[in-house]
C-alpha cells in the first residue's frame, strides 16, 4: 500500500497525471482507503495538519460525471485551504474543476455548529480525471482545495436552497442543496459513519450541489447558496 500511496503523493506534488495504479494493483475500498490515510500521512509529515473531512459523490450529478454510485470521504488540510476572496494556484494541479457546496462547522460533540457557503477544488491525480472507485478514494477523494464562506446559526432547514455556481460573472451551474443526500444535515451522519468522530474545530464539506466544472487560470469563481450567503475564489 505505501508504494501506491507514494506514486500519488509524488503525481500530486509535480502534476503528473498517472494510470489507475489502485485498481490494477487488485486493492479494493477497503485497500483504498489505508492507501489514502498513507497519502495523507506524507502531508502531515511534511507539516500540515488534519482539519476536516470531506464527502464525495453526494449528489447524482456527481456520480454521473464520474461513473460511480457510492459515497465516499477524504481527509482535508490546512495546506488545502484558500482565504474567501483568495487565489488558487492552477499551475500545481493536473486537471482542476471547482464546485459548489455546503460545509458544517464540528463541536466536540461531533455536531454541526455553524454552515457556510463553500467552494472544493477537485483534482484527480489520473489520466483524463477517469477512475474506478477504488483509485479515487486512494487518491484521497480527488481533494485540492477549497475556500468557505462567513459561518452563521443553522438555520430551520436547509433541505431546498438554491444554488447558482457563477465563472467570470456568468451562471456556469445551477442547483439545489437537496442534491447533496437529499438534506445537506445528513452529511453530518453520514460522515460520523464512514469515517469515524470528527474533531472540534474540524470543517466538513458535505458534498457537491452542482455538476464539477473545469477552473481555468485567470477565473473567477463564486458560490451562492440561498440563506447562506456567497464564497469566491480567483485561479492563477
Amino acid at each position: 500500500m505505501s508504494d501506491l500511496a507514494e506514486r500519488l503523493d509524488v503525481a500530486a506534488r509535480t502534476a503528473t497525471a498517472i494510470p489507475q495504479i489502485v485498481s490494477a494493483a487488485g486493492v479494493d475500498a477497503d485497500g483504498a482507503y489505508t492507501v489514502q490515510r498513507d497519502l495523507v500521512a506524507r502531508r502531515l509529515a511534511r507539516g500540515e495538519r488534519l482539519v476536516g473531512i470531506k464527502l464525495g459523490l453526494t449528489s447524482r450529478a456527481k456520480m454521473a460525471q464520474v461513473g460511480v454510485d457510492e459515497v465516499i470521504w477524504g481527509r482535508l488540510t490546512d495546506g488545502m485551504r484558500v482565504a474567501d476572496g483568495g487565489t488558487v494556484d492552477t499551475g500545481g494541479l493536473i486537471h482542476p474543476r471547482i464546485e459548489p457546496e455546503v460545509a458544517f462547522l464540528i463541536d466536540a460533540e461531533g455536531n454541526a455548529s455553524a454552515v457556510a457557503p463553500a467552494l472544493e477544488v477537485i483534482d484527480s491525480r489520473y489520466d483524463d480525471f477517469k477512475f474506478s472507485l477504488a483509485d479515487v478514494i486512494a487518491d484521497n477523494s480527488s481533494a485540492a482545495a477549497y475556500a468557505i464562506g462567513a459561518w452563521r446559526p443553522l438555520p430551520d432547514g436547509l433541505d431546498n436552497l438554491g444554488v447558482l455556481l457563477e465563472v467570470d460573472g456568468r451562471v456556469a451551474q445551477v442547483g439545489s442543496t437537496a442534491a447533496i443526500l437529499g438534506d445537506p444535515r445528513r452529511a453530518i451522519e453520514a460522515a460520523a459513519r464512514l469515517a469515524g468522530r470528527a474533531e472540534a474545530g474540524w470543517v466538513l464539506l458535505a458534498g457537491a450541489a452542482t455538476a464539477a466544472v473545469p477552473l481555468a487560470p485567470g477565473a473567477s469563481v463564486r458560490a451562492v447558496v440561498e440563506g447562506l450567503g456567497t464564497v469566491g475564489v480567483r485561479a492563477s
